[in-house]
C-alpha cells in the first residue's frame, strides 16, 4: 500500500511482545499439529506515525489498547533516492535509542530495492534497473546501510526488502523481470550479510493474492530468505475473510508455502479498507494470528485502515481492543 507522509514515504509501525497459541491449519482447513516451540512468540505492531512522532505516541496507544507494553518497532526507509536508502544516521538514531532503551526490543525496517520507488517508471526501465542490480551496480548502497545499522546497534533488525514486489506500485516490482529480480535480491542479501557484526533476518513480503504476478515466481530461494511475510488488507469490496484465506496466493497459500520452506510467517501490513467498519475481518485476522503465531504483525492505524486513529470504525476498534 502507498502512504505519503511528511518527508516522503517514511511510515512507522510499533508493536507489543505477546505469546500466541493454537494449531496450524492444514490445506483443507483443519489443524494437524501445533507450531514448533520456538514459534510461540509474536510481535504485535501498529502504524502510528513517522520517525520520532510515532515513538512518542507509543505509550498512548499502549494505554488505549490495554494489553501491556510495546516491544517491537517498525518503520520504512524512504525510497526517493539512494541517500535515503542508505539509512541516514539522523533517521536511524531515534530508532537506535528506542531499540537499546529496553531489553527485547526489535526493529523491523522496510528497505526499498531501488531509488525513485514510487516514480511509476515503465516496465522496460524497471527491467533494466533490476538487471543492473543483479550485476552489482548498487551493492555499495546496501553495504553502507548494513554498516550503519550495525554501528547503531541495529544489526539484529528484520529487513522487509522490496515489499509488495508482486504488485505495480513500486519501482522494485518483480513482474517486468522476475529472474533478474531474484538475482538482485540475492545480491543485496549477500552484500549485507558480509558486513561484520550483522544478524539480519530478511523478510520476503508480497501483497495478498496474485496481483501483477504470482509472488511464488519472485521467491529468491531459501538461503536468502528468513521470513515469508504478506501485506493483507480487507479488499476487494464484498470479499469475505474466508475468501481472503482461500483465494489463489492468499493467506493459506502463504502459510503452506512457508511451512514447506521451513520459514516463519509475518504480516507487515494489515487493516480495514474496501469493506468499511468490518469487525468480522478484524476477528478473522486476529484468530489467524493466534493460530499461525507469526514472527510479527502490524496493523496500519490510519484511515481508511485503522481502529484507533480512524473514528469511522468503532465496531472494529472494539473487536481489536478485546483481544490480548
Amino acid at each position: 500500500m502507498v502512504r505519503r507522509v511528511r518527508g516522503g514515504l517514511v511510515p512507522l509501525l510499533v508493536g507489543a511482545l505477546v505469546l500466541g497459541s493454537g494449531a496450524v491449519p492444514t490445506a483443507d482447513g483443519g489443524a494437524d499439529a501445533k507450531p514448533p516451540r520456538a514459534a510461540a512468540t509474536t510481535l504485535h505492531g501498529v502504524f502510528l506515525g513517522s520517525e520520532q512522532e510515532g515513538i512518542t505516541r507509543l505509550r498512548h496507544f499502549e494505554s488505549w489498547r490495554g494489553h501491556g507494553t510495546l516491544r517491537a518497532g517498525r518503520t520504512y526507509l524512504p525510497g526517493d533516492d539512494w541517500v535515503s536508502i542508505e539509512g541516514p544516521e539522523a533517521f536511524l538514531r531515534p530508532w537506535a535509542a528506542w531499540r537499546t532503551g529496553s531489553p527485547g526490543r526489535v526493529l523491523v525496517l522496510n528497505v526499498p530495492m531501488l531509488d525513485r520507488s514510487e516514480a511509476r517508471l515503465p516496465d522496460r526501465r524497471v527491467a533494466e534497473l533490476l538487471k543492473a542490480g543483479a550485476r552489482g551496480r548498487y551493492d555499495t548502497h546496501f553495504r553502507v546501510l548494513a554498516q550503519r545499522l550495525v554501528r547503531q546497534r541495529l544489526g539484529d533488525s528484520v529487513l522487509v526488502l522490496g515489499w509488495e514486489m508482486n504488485g505495480i506500485t513500486y519501482t522494485h516490482r518483480c513482474h517486468p523481470a522476475p529472474t533478474q529480480w531474484q538475482a538482485y535480491w540475492r545480491r543485496i542479501v549477500r552484500a549485507m550479510r558480509a558486513v561484520p557484526g550483522q544478524r539480519f533476518r530478511f523478510d520476503f513480503a508480497p501483497s495478498r493474492g496474485r496481483d501483477a504476478i504470482a509472488w511464488t515466481r519472485c521467491y529468491p530461494g531459501d538461503a536468502y530468505v528468513d521470513v515469508i511475510g504478506m501485506d493483507a488488507y480487507d479488499q476487494p469490496r464484498g470479499t469475505s475473510f474466508s475468501r481472503q484465506v482461500d483465494e489463489p496466493y492468499g493467506l493459506r497459500h502463504q502459510v503452506t508455502f512457508a511451512r514447506r520452506h521451513h520459514k516463519r510467517v509475518s504480516y507487515p501490513e494489515w487493516g480495514l479498507f474496501r469493506n468499511g467498519d468490518d469487525p468480522a475481518y478484524v476477528k478473522g485476522m486476529l484468530d489467524w494470528f493466534r493460530a499461525q503465531r507469526p514472527l510479527y504483525e502490524s496493523l496500519a492505524d490510519y484511515c481508511p485502515h485503522g481502529v484507533w486513529n480512524c473514528s469511522r470504525h468503532p465496531k472494529s476498534a472494539r473487536e481489536y481492543r478485546r483481544r490480548p
